[in-house]
C-alpha cells in the first residue's frame, strides 16, 4: 500500500514537472515570436510582424505583458501611416485568439476590446467604439472589481466616445466616477488622474466652461511635470491643450509660447517625424493664420504634411 501511494506521489510530481517545464517552454517561445516580431515591425514587415506576434499568443497568451503592448504598437504604427483597417484587422484577430484561449471573460480581452474601440474613434465610429468599452467595462467589473484602476481608465474611454457624441452629462458623470477610483486608489497627483482631468476639460471646452477647463489642465500639466518631469512628452500634450483652449479664446500671445515649447519637448523626444509633431504642428500652424502671419503657418502645415506623407508610404 506505502509504495503503491509512493509511486501515485512520485507520479504526480514527474506530471508537475512535466507541465511546468512545457509551461516554461512556451513562455520562452513566446518571447522568442515576440522579439522576431518587433524585429520586422522595426524593419516595416508588417505581415511577418504580426504573424510571430499571433503565433506568441498561441503559445503564451496571457503570460507575456510585452506581446500585448508590441500588438498595440503595431496597431498604433498602422493608424499614424493611415492605415486604420489594417489595425482593426490586427486586434480583431488578437481579440478572437484570446477568447478562444482566455475565454470572453478574461482582462486581456477587455484590454484588447479597448484598444479596438480607440481605433474605432479614429475613424469618428463613436457609436461602434462605445459599445467596444462598454463590453470592456462589465467584463472589467466582474472579473476586477468596480473600484479596480482599470475600470477607470475604461470609463474615461467611453467618456471620450459620449463626448465625441454630444452626450456631455453622460461623459461627465463618466469621468466624475473614474476620478473617484483614481484619486482613491492611485493618490491625488498620479498621471491617470492627470488624463480624466484633460479629458474632463475638453469636456467642458465643448460645454463653454472655459474658467473650469483651464483650471483643469493647468491641474493636470502641474501633476505631470512633477510625476514626469519639464521634458516628457506627457507634458507636452498638457501644453497642447492648454494652448488650444486659449487659442479658442481668442488669447493668441498665451498659446503660442505653449505651442513652442510642447513642439520643442516632442522634437527632442519622440524625433521630428513623430505623429504628435504632426499634430502639434498643424495646431501651431492654425494659430499663426489666426494671428495674420500666413507665410510661417504654410511652413508649420507644409512640415506637417511632409510627415504624414512619409508615414504613409
Amino acid at each position: 500500500m506505502k509504495g503503491k501511494m509512493l509511486l501515485l506521489i512520485v507520479g504526480a510530481c514527474v506530471q508537475f514537472f512535466v507541465v511546468s517545464d512545457l509551461w516554461a517552454q512556451n513562455a520562452l517561445l513566446s518571447e522568442w515570436y515576440v522579439d522576431n516580431g518587433k524585429r520586422a515591425a522595426r524593419e516595416h514587415r508588417f505581415d511577418e510582424a504580426e504573424e510571430h506576434y499571433f503565433a506568441a499568443l498561441r503559445e503564451a497568451p496571457d503570460s507575456n505583458p510585452r506581446l500585448a503592448d508590441s500588438i498595440v504598437s503595431l496597431a498604433q504604427l498602422y493608424v499614424a501611416q493611415g492605415k486604420p483597417k489594417a489595425a482593426e484587422r490586427l486586434l480583431k484577430r488578437t481579440l478572437a485568439i484570446q477568447e478562444r484561449t482566455l475565454g470572453p471573460g478574461h482582462p486581456a480581452v477587455a484590454d484588447n476590446l479597448n484598444n479596438l474601440g480607440i481605433i474605432y474613434h479614429d475613424q469618428k465610429k463613436y457609436e461602434a467604439a462605445a459599445r467596444l468599452h462598454t463590453q470592456a467595462l462589465a467584463i472589467q467589473e466582474k472579473a476586477l472589481g468596480p473600484e479596480h484602476p482599470d475600470v477607470a481608465a475604461t470609463l474615461n474611454h467611453l467618456g471620450v466616445q459620449e463626448t465625441a457624441l454630444g452626450k456631455y452629462e453622460v461623459a461627465e458623470r463618466l469621468y466624475a466616477r473614474a476620478l473617484a477610483i483614481q484619486e482613491k486608489a492611485l493618490g491625488l497627483e498620479h498621471p491617470d488622474v492627470a488624463a480624466t482631468l484633460n479629458n474632463l476639460a475638453v469636456l467642458y471646452e465643448n460645454q463653454k466652461r472655459y474658467a473650469e477647463a483651464e483650471d483643469l489642465h493647468m491641474r493636470a500639466l502641474a501633476i505631470q511635470e512633477k510625476y514626469f518631469g519639464p521634458e516628457h512628452p506627457e507634458v507636452a500634450e498638457s501644453l497642447t491643450n492648454l494652448a488650444n483652449l486659449y487659442q479658442v479664446l481668442g488669447w493668441y500671445g498665451e498659446a503660442e509660447p505653449l505651442y513652442t515649447r510642447a513642439l520643442a519637448i516632442q522634437e527632442k523626444s519622440l524625433g521630428p517625424e513623430h505623429p504628435r509633431v504632426a499634430a502639434t504642428l498643424d495646431n501651431y500652424g492654425a494659430l499663426l493664420r489666426a494671428m495674420k502671419h500666413p507665410d510661417e503657418a504654410e511652413q508649420f502645415t507644409a512640415r506637417a504634411k511632409a510627415i504624414r506623407s512619409k508615414q504613409g508610404s
